[in-house]
């Protein structure tokens, strides 16, 4: 999934984001704002997940809302 279909749909994805990833506080997801990398960064800087694992992860969480 690239940056604009996550644009579309951070609102809807930025609550089972939280919850697949306990670890991230609110912040971390707003300044992440619909951008993947900075989220993928910010998720792997908080748990040590591997770059793959965090976006297979999201690409699950995001067709969850199709």
């Amino acid at each position: 999934m690239d940056n604009m279909q996550l644009e579309g749909k951070w609102e809807q994805a930025k609550g089972r984001i939280k919850e697949a990833w306990g670890d991230l506080t609110d912040d971390d997801v707003t300044q992440a704002e619909g951008n993947r990398d900075q989220l993928v960064g910010k998720i792997r800087e908080r748990t040590g997940e591997s770059i793959e694992a965090i976006e297979s992860k999201l690409d699950d969480i995001y067709a969850q809302g199709n």
